[in-house]
């Protein structure tokens, strides 16, 4: 199947960027590096001698791509945050939020955000240096203003004033309005289950889903995610849900474009409302199916989930809501997004949750599966099998346009490029 963007047009497109991008770039060279630093013992990959035509073969990937390792995939990330103006404490919150995606296998909600969160600092569409504020609290409630900073900041913020609040009542819930994308839901989920709580996030987004029924998108994909604690001792694990309630996230569908593959119907519909399994038409025209696609296969279900988001976040929050939050990869309006995060402490409740809670999903994982060699999983389960296979191969495998768009970012900011340990 052919498609409109292939990766020279990609390659095209970075290339048009990179002017812009430079007259960002200051002579700031305070952006340390933390673990994996190649210009520690090669003097020859200082930032002033960095290559501009000629790709080093350090940085060059195979025809499978490019093993990078996960420091230094969060080094690089924060050296593009920090010369596009972010503190280095924001840029880092940012970059692991980013680099925790790609370790799970989310690769639309890592590296691949980067360039939109870096352009909606340059168009000063977002605060790189936010502070989020606690506009009004109760013992177990608050209500959070963003301040317009990156996502990370604010949802690590949210989740641990709720995380606080539910040590000391047993239920934390804290909505934020004026925010920016977070990323990955299940990132700050996972944090309470870190203290041992149970943990749900939230969140609106651009309106790409079309309801049931309608031919323009005006709700989001809307994500949903909760995160619980499994066992005790060294058994211990996470059951961790982490879903969009269009059928997929939008970033599925640019993976798609950038594997040149196409897409499953019932992903999206083209610009005359009509199921399309062309990644760059579903691209363009912004119109994602809900969870369960078309109304005969109960669509209007995952409709109702986003609606539910939409509630605890943009509604309840007072931040945009639905229809009426900018467009996707606008670049003149701020996004004023609305997010909802909630820690529960399991003593409060039912004794034995941690117990309960493994006898459930043993029971699931051991029954008998349909197809032989594919064993019934529960959520989280597809993500820790991939965090093994990058610790065990050491590091994180991107695909090669992946590894050249980063290196063209590279280049335009004056940071240094992601050093490739192995070709693929």
């Amino acid at each position: 199947m052919a498609l409109t963007l292939p990766s020279q047009r990609w390659y095209c497109l970075l290339r048009l960027g990179t002017t812009l991008f430079r007259s960002m770039a200051t002579s700031r060279t305070d952006s340390s590096v933390t673990e994996t630093d190649p210009s520690e013992t090669d003097p020859a990959l200082s930032e002033t001698e960095l290559p501009k035509t000629d790709i080093d073969p350090r940085y060059r990937p195979g025809e499978g791509g490019g093993l990078v390792s996960r420091a230094e995939v969060e080094r690089f990330i924060t050296d593009c945050f920090v010369k596009v103006g972010c503190g280095k404490d924001s840029a880092k919150q940012q970059a692991q939020l980013l680099v925790a995606a790609d370790y799970r296998g989310h690769f639309s909600h890592g590296l691949n955000r980067l360039e939109i969160y870096l352009n909606d600092i340059r168009k000063k569409l977002c605060d790189p240096n936010g502070e989020p504020r606690i506009m009004k609290q109760t013992s177990a409630t608050a209500l959070v203003n963003g301040m317009n900073s990156l996502g990370a900041v604010v949802g690590n913020f949210c989740m641990r004033l709720a995380i606080t609040k539910a040590a000391d009542t047993g239920v934390g819930l804290v909505v934020a309005n004026n925010s920016n994308h977070f990323g990955m839901a299940g990132y700050y989920s996972e944090q309470a289950v870190k203290v041992g709580m149970v943990g749900l996030s939230f969140t609106n987004t651009s309106p790409l889903m079309c309801p049931t029924g309608a031919k323009q998108a005006a709700l989001g994909t809307n994500p949903l995610s909760i995160a619980a604690p499994i066992g005790v001792g060294l058994g211990a694990e996470a059951f961790v849900l982490d879903m969009a309630t269009t059928s997929v996230a939008l970033g599925k569908i640019e993976i798609q474009i950038r594997k040149e593959q196409p897409i499953p119907l019932g992903w999206a519909l083209d610009e005359e409302g009509n199921p399309t399994t062309d990644p760059q038409v579903a691209y363009n025209a912004r119109r994602m199916m809900p969870l369960g696609g078309l109304e005969e296969t109960s669509g209007y279900k995952g409709y109702g989930l986003a609606m539910l988001v939409e509630i605890l976040c943009g509604i309840l929050g007072g931040s945009n809501f639905g229809p009426f939050i900018r467009d996707w990869e606008s670049d003149n309006e701020q996004a004023n997004l609305g997010q909802c995060f909630i820690a529960i402490d399991p003593k409060c409740f039912g004794d034995g949750f941690r117990e309960r809670m493994e006898h459930l999903v043993k029971y699931l994982r051991d029954m008998p599966p349909v197809e032989k060699g594919k064993p019934v999983l529960v959520p989280g389960d597809p993500e820790k099998a991939n965090m093994e296979k990058v610790d065990r191969q050491g590091g994180i495998i991107y695909l090669p346009n992946q590894i050249n768009s980063s290196y063209e970012l590279a280049v335009s900011l004056g940071v240094k490029p992601m050093l490739i340990i192995e070709q693929k």
